[in-house]
């Protein structure tokens, strides 16, 4: 039985204690903890939870009470001091995305990992969606060829108010704007579809519809592989319906999630016609792979600790979430200089650090308002949430 802590109660947080809640008789919610303890107390009544709650993770920390696992749930600026006090304190940790905001604090929590050994998990959950593992299988299969042109779209739309909590639209305090915390999880895809980084990236950052936020809502980027196949990466948070989705034109066919495939072949003169029997036998293959046990937050928290049961790595290793910071950090550095960025970005870059990535990225306004909490905490995942 693990005992597991959660550390931030705010909107990405009942994801983690429904997904925990699934196995009670694998794990336990043994403490909340919040800088405002009023709402891990509001989270724990809701929940009916018998735990501790506190008001700092220091102190959670010092008090002795028995926790295996931390689920990190804050904001980004946080992550990497709150993992690091974590697994000194010999805990294993599962971190909310982004795993941190620079490539700086990603190696010093993979080196507290090491020298502390313990386990380390970063939450991307998409890929404990049916839609995108199968996707994922399909394109291993072979059956559609090689992957040759990849278009990524992280399209969601987020009100003007969205910006005005405390935290959100400061670079020093978010980390970064859409690409960052919302593309994260479409980079997190496209890292593990590829099976690497890219070697070259080409971007552009904007913010064309929040002037109460420093950072950018609308990024366009272009990556280029060593293989010779590129990608089109669209983050943004100004997309009306919020359109998801990885398109995959590979040799013989398109792949797509939400699941789509077409199929080609050439006439004589080069025209397409529809090959009919490949989009068959892709479509068959498809509706014949199992569906996950669960999906979600709730099949990355199976994976994890089902990880430390066998002695194990999760699927969503430190390794993994650095390499989509180290993209995003790419895409940053490209928008914010206005140049191609070759990786991967060394220890001597300047947006190898956040002061390296404060001191360049681009002040599109400045924040106009603050308020602490919002009244109600209810959010949504896309088009890859499971049904309920």
């Amino acid at each position: 039985m693990f005992n597991v802590a959660v550390v931030g109660t705010g909107n990405i947080a009942p994801a983690h204690v429904e997904g925990l809640l699934a196995f009670p008789q694998r794990c336990k919610i043994v403490a909340l903890c919040d800088i405002y303890p009023e709402k891990a107390q509001a989270m724990k009544e809701k929940y009916g939870l018998d735990c501790a709650v506190f008001d700092d993770h220091e102190k959670m920390l010092a008090s002795g009470l028995a926790i295996d696992i931390v689920h990190v749930c804050t904001p980004p600026y946080t992550h990497a001091e709150i993992a690091i006090h974590a697994m000194d304190a010999g805990k294993n940790v599962v971190v909310e995305k982004p795993m941190a905001t620079c490539l700086a604090e990603c190696d010093a929590m993979i080196e507290a990992e090491r020298r502390n050994g313990v386990t380390m998990g970063c939450i991307a959950q998409n890929r404990f969606r049916n839609s995108i593992s199968k996707l994922k299988d399909m394109l291993d299969s072979g059956m559609a060829g090689k992957l040759r042109v990849a278009h990524v779209n992280s399209l969601w739309w987020r009100g003007h108010c969205y910006y005005d909590l405390w935290w959100r639209g400061l670079w020093a305090k978010e980390g970064g704007g859409c690409t960052l915390n919302h593309a994260v999880h479409h980079i997190d895809m496209i890292n593990w579809i590829k099976g690497g980084l890219p070697q070259k990236v080409t971007s552009v950052l904007a913010n064309v519809m929040h002037d109460n936020a420093e950072i950018e809502d609308v990024s366009f980027s272009t990556l280029q592989y060593g293989d010779g196949s590129i990608a089109q990466v669209t983050a943004s948070v100004v997309h009306h319906g919020e359109e998801q989705g990885l398109v995959l034109q590979c040799e013989n066919a398109k792949l797509a999630a939400p699941w789509s495939c077409y199929a080609s072949r050439s006439k004589e003169n080069g025209f397409p016609e529809r090959d009919e029997t490949l989009e068959a036998e892709l479509n068959a293959r498809y509706q014949a792979l199992p569906d996950l046990p669960y999906e979600g937050h709730t099949g990355e928290i199976d994976n994890f600790q089902r990880a430390l049961e066998t002695g194990a790595r999760p699927l969503i290793t430190g390794a993994d979430g650095r390499n989509t910071v180290e993209l995003i950090t790419a895409i940053y550095k490209s928008g914010s200089l206005g140049q191609t960025v070759t990786l991967p970005i060394g220890k001597g870059d300047a947006f190898y650090t956040f002061e390296g990535l404060l001191a360049h990225a681009p002040h599109f306004y400045q924040k106009s308002a603050s308020i602490e909490n919002f009244a109600t905490h209810a959010i949504n995942f896309g088009n890859y949430e499971e049904k309920k």
